[in-house]
């Protein structure tokens, strides 16, 4: 069976805006050797999307030839990822504030919050003790509901946990107390003796949301083995 070279553009099209999400960015080079395409039928893609003004790019000096085209995603490549019922949830948001203030929303909030709490961790009851697989087990339920993130062990015997996108992104702008609670709900979870620090905001300009996870001081590191995360 023959594939249509129709279908084949659009999978590559997605392959290379998901890269592009979750590894931030790079060079048509670096693309297309993760892509195993060459570097011209990359270009190609890339091309087309500036013209769509989905992606943009940046000249970075190089030490030894001509600088490198670096390309990254636009604002307007936010609409190719899924968003969960921004306008609606927009609505329940300034009909919650009008009916019952700032009060009956942070109630609200902590209340979703509670519920998280249940139920992920229910889901995080088979993963194992260590801290390591703990959040992997919680990188693998955010995922399933559109984070996009991923964990690696690092060599200073912390965690990196990443979420390269944000399904709720336009209704946390509106209240920003989503990302509140979603830094406590993440505190809350891997219990009192671990630290849950964020790093990177999407809100604040940053490509991702990532936190630093490790063992609150004065607890003794579990061993982990190191993984990488760009």
């Amino acid at each position: 069976m023959v594939s249509n070279p129709v279908d084949t553009d659009a999978r590559t099209d997605e392959r290379i805006l998901y890269l592009l999400k979750t590894k931030g960015p790079q060079a048509a080079s670096a693309l297309a050797q993760r892509l195993r395409l060459t570097t011209m039928a990359v270009r190609q893609h890339l091309y087309r999307f500036r013209e769509e003004g989905l992606v943009k790019f940046s000249n970075e000096r190089r030490p030894v030839g001509r600088p490198a085209q670096i390309w990254r995603l636009t604002e307007r490549a936010a609409t190719r990822f899924p968003e969960s019922h921004a306008e609606l949830t927009l609505e329940m948001i300034g009909a919650i504030r009008a009916a019952f203030g700032e009060e009956g929303l942070n109630k609200l909030l902590k209340e979703r919050t509670r519920r998280q709490l249940r139920d992920y961790g229910e889901k995080m009851r088979s993963a194992g003790s260590g801290l390591l697989e703990r959040v992997q087990a919680l990188s693998e339920i955010r995922s399933a509901q559109g984070y996009m993130s991923e964990c690696a062990a690092r060599p200073d015997g912390t965690i990196l946990f990443a979420e390269n996108h944000c399904p709720i992104c336009v209704a946390a702008e509106s209240c920003q107390g989503l990302c509140r609670e979603e830094l406590s709900l993440f505190r809350e979870l891997l219990g009192k003796k671990t630290s849950v620090e964020r790093t990177d905001h999407i809100l604040a300009g940053a490509r991702r949301c990532a936190y630093v996870i490790s063992p609150a001081p004065g607890t003794a590191r579990s061993d982990t083995r190191t993984t990488g995360l760009d």
